[in-house]
């Protein structure tokens, strides 16, 4: 696929001008569904919104990993334990796809964790939620995960070609988190009555934090409108989150749990299912901070980062010396 280097001007001078044309390049490649890549001009202000989105979703990835982590010990079996366990480990690898994909913007992994850690870059309000039972792995697995599938498909065809790329693997490896956690969810809703009750009240508790996870609505969204003119994002906040309400319907109907919304219709005349209002006081105060494990994850997030410190000077002052030792022999 060709990128907006195969038109890029000749040179820059600074001028305005010269950048009116590599504006007008820019533009033209996007509206051509060309990729944008590391080394090609692009708008200070696209620059930005891609690393506020990309950080944002590396945050959440490893952030993430921490209320299915709370049940890697306290797993029922060991197929479920070795499940859980891979999963988590995929989370990381995908926030360390992330960051990858955001130092090609000219931002670095520390200043990214810096702002996370100093509450400056937010990550999704989804993970400030409680794991209160092992139906609630399964819950994250089918909602948490199938809403984050939803949302990110269409991310690989994003406009920016690293965070595109990284979304490939992404997806495929949270296809797989979505099934796992259905067939838990299956699992326990053919079980007992008690492990049925249990299913249910987890699906219970996910269900409105997952539809938040789209985002607000499309006309309280700052970002939204100019990220989809960019073709960073394809679709709205609510047209993904309809989305997801349709495909969620049926697939509860076969686990044999029930939605919690009361409102929840089929509507012939728009071929969507109905769904009730949200809560959206909820989301702004998860988001400032007030909900129930916002502390929790923060804290905790710091503390392994400060833990694995030495991790990281050693892994850097092994690249040094290997990378003098190699710098000799060629001399």
């Amino acid at each position: 696929m060709a990128t907006a280097a195969a038109h890029r001007p000749a040179r820059a001078d600074g001028t305005a001008a010269d950048a009116t044309a590599y504006e007008a390049v820019f533009d033209a490649a996007v509206a051509a569904d060309e990729r944008i890549e590391p080394r090609d001009w692009m708008p200070d202000a696209y620059r930005a919104t891609l690393v506020r989105q990309i950080a944002q979703h590396a945050h959440s990835e490893i952030i993430g990993m921490q209320p299915e982590a709370n049940w890697i010990t306290r797993a029922p079996s060991l197929r479920r334990k070795a499940i859980l366990m891979a999963k988590v480990q995929d989370e990381a690898g995908h926030g360390l796809y992330l960051y990858g994909a955001a130092e090609t913007l000219g931002t670095s992994r520390d200043e990214l964790l810096d702002k996370l850690h100093t509450g400056r870059q937010k990550y999704s309000s989804i993970f400030n939620y409680p794991t209160l039972t092992w139906a609630d792995v399964g819950a994250i697995g089918w909602l948490v995960d199938g809403a984050a599938i939803t949302n990110q498909v269409p991310l690989c065809r994003c406009s920016y070609g690293p965070y595109a790329r990284a979304m490939v693997r992404i997806c495929k490896e949270e296809s797989f988190h979505q099934r796992q956690g259905y067939e838990l969810l299956l699992a326990l809703s053919r079980g007992t009555p008690e492990q049925h009750a249990m299913a249910q009240d987890a699906v219970n508790r996910w269900w409105w934090p997952s539809l938040m996870m789209f985002g607000p609505p499309d006309d309280e969204s700052a970002h939204s409108a100019q990220s989809m003119a960019w073709k960073i994002k394809r679709h709205s906040n609510d047209e993904l989150r309809q989305r997801f309400v349709d495909i969620c319907v049926p697939q509860a109907q076969s686990l044999g749990l029930t939605l919690p919304d009361p409102d929840l219709k089929w509507n012939e005349e728009r071929g969507h299912h109905d769904f009730g209002p949200i809560d959206w006081t909820e989301f702004w105060e998860v988001l400032k901070g007030n909900g129930p494990c916002n502390e929790q994850r923060l804290t905790q997030r710091k503390q392994a980062h400060e833990e694995g410190a030495w991790v990281r000077e050693a892994a850097a002052a092994y690249a040094a010396k290997h990378n003098g030792g190699t710098g000799a022999q060629h001399a």
